[in-house]
């Protein structure tokens, strides 16, 4: 295919459509949050077993994201993008149909697959679809789709429960997803990256630059979207807010760290250097800390600064693992990153669940703020690409 060479015109258009993709493709599990404490009462159900829907939603992504050489061997990039769209459409479409808590965990764990298939595939293709020189800013406005997510998630939770019942919300996201699916078919063409005669290249497990972004990776992922699961179960049951009062302070906590997304690309195509990755990391862990804070108010302060300064770590780390390998493996290099992270996100918000069901959740943001902190030491072993 030929490649856009300018970020104008359709190349916008295109780079938009995906952005809006990816938006409904991470709201697909982060409008569980907001609706968590909805689930948690109409289910009677412990928090920690209300926070294990996102073990499962982990437990589907992770190893589809690991064996992402595979399928994207097998399918190609656009036909995984397909896929992925399609599954999560028609998982949202199941909720509404559970009236037995157990059928979540099926049905999570395919949104999880979903959502695992999207990623990986859809990375290659726009570095495919776009000139190297642009791939910051492209990486960078695809990937703050996740930021605007989070922070429009609880106010799109709130006005559709205005309208619908809490189960009303993932028959709109299907729908939503399916018209996306017949879009993205008509408008977009195969890459043809020469592939590699193996489904697998091993020799990736031996970069100890992967490994050590990776394992930073699993950490701020807990920090940020662990919290941001169980924050809503936090301020309902913890801290005594309603869930309409809750949503309104966490998506407005959230904003920030849209903007800050973005912009962190456009800094990564002019300086290309990972100077600013050890005080994000640091900052990151102390203000998941500081969240424990009994005071709504300062709660309200240290999630908009959490927010804001963890958004420009991810956009960073995907474009240097997208610098430090070629076209054919740059795919399975991005899919072993996001794996460990999801490790996190399979982990933690459920250990947070057993903190708040044995202790308190501010035990536990302490524990996870500081073993975010500490990790940045890994960083003292990561040595600069040539």
């Amino acid at each position: 295919m030929k490649r856009f060479g300018s970020l104008t015109g359709r190349a916008i258009l295109f780079l938009l459509f995906m952005w809006f993709v990816w938006i409904l493709n991470f709201t697909t599990r982060s409008i569980l949050s907001p609706v968590l404490p909805l689930i948690e009462d109409e289910f009677n159900v412990t928090h920690a077993r209300a926070t294990s829907i996102f073990t499962f939603t982990a437990l589907g992504y992770a190893p589809t994201v690991f064996f992402s050489s595979v399928y994207t061997k097998m399918l190609g990039h656009r036909k995984s993008v397909m896929l992925s769209i399609v599954l999560l459409g028609l998982a949202c479409l199941a909720i509404p149909l559970v009236h037995i808590f157990n059928l979540f965990y099926a049905i999570t764990l395919v949104l999880g697959v979903g959502a695992g298939l999207y990623i990986p595939a859809v990375i290659p293709l726009l570095t495919e679809y776009y000139e190297e020189k642009d791939w910051g800013k492209v990486i960078a406005v695809h990937d703050s789709g996740a930021q605007i997510s989070i922070a429009v998630t609880p106010f799109l939770a709130l006005l559709l429960l205005l309208f619908l019942p809490w189960r009303g919300i993932f028959l709109v996201l299907g729908l939503a997803l399916l018209c996306c699916a017949a879009i993205f078919y008509a408008n977009s063409e195969e890459t043809h990256v020469l592939g590699s005669p193996r489904y697998f290249r091993w020799e990736l497990l031996k970069s100890k630059p992967l490994w050590i972004v990776a394992l930073i990776w699993t950490f701020m992922a807990g920090s940020t979207m662990g919290l941001y699961y169980v924050a809503p179960l936090y301020l309902t049951k913890e801290l005594g807010l309603t869930v309409q009062k809750a949503n309104t302070i966490f998506g407005i906590s959230r904003i920030g760290g849209a903007i800050v997304g973005i912009s962190s690309g456009f800094l990564v195509d002019r300086f290309r250097s990972d100077k600013f990755v050890l005080p994000l990391v640091v900052v990151t862990g102390l203000l998941t800390m500081l969240v424990a804070v009994k005071d709504v108010w300062w709660i309200q302060v240290f999630l908009f600064f959490q927010a804001v300064i963890s958004a420009a770590f991810y956009p960073i780390s995907l474009v240097r693992v997208s610098r430090m390998f070629d076209a054919e493996s740059r795919g399975q290099a991005i899919g072993f990153l996001i794996t460990l992270g999801v490790v996190g996100l399979a982990t933690i918000p459920y250990l947070l669940g057993v903190s708040g069901d044995l202790i308190s959740f501010r035990v536990g943001f302490v524990a996870l703020g500081a073993l975010t902190a500490l990790s940045a030491g890994l960083l003292y072993f990561l040595r600069e690409q040539r």
